[in-house]
């Protein structure tokens, strides 16, 4: 019978979460390289971290999710989702409505997101982006 301990269960969990972190810099340097060239390696790497941890506070929990959520954070902001100038972000972030609903929660978001990119010349937009990886 195979037995994984909990010691082991943690390391998976900690590879796991460092696979995820070290494709999402990646997948960040593509898409935003502005962004990322202007805060380096280790703070793109501190942003992505940031960005899953604020995801996760919204229940933002799978891989496209947090993704989607991390665009919009190197679009439009570390704080996008509490910005004044940005009341859409707030509304579908804490929509009650959406609780229980990540995907729903983050296609609206990604799709309010694009449609103020589209208004507002000066945001830094990714019309097209993979989240397969």
């Amino acid at each position: 019978m195979l037995r994984i301990r909990k010691k082991q269960t943690k390391e998976l969990t900690k590879a796991s979460q460092k696979s995820f972190e070290d494709r999402m810099v990646i997948h960040s340097k593509r898409f935003f390289p502005e962004q990322c060239k202007g805060l380096g390696p280790e703070m793109t790497l501190e942003a992505v971290r940031y960005s899953i941890l604020q995801a996760v506070k919204y229940e933002i929990v799978s891989e496209r999710d947090v993704c989607i959520f991390t665009d919009v954070m190197f679009a439009y902001g570390e704080n996008f989702d509490t910005d004044p100038k940005l009341p859409w972000a707030s509304q579908i972030l804490n929509d009650e409505n959406l609780q229980g609903e990540p995907d729903e929660k983050v296609d609206k978001l990604h799709e309010a997101a694009m449609k103020h990119a589209k208004e507002t010349p000066d945001i830094p937009t990714v019309e097209e982006v993979h989240y397969g990886f």
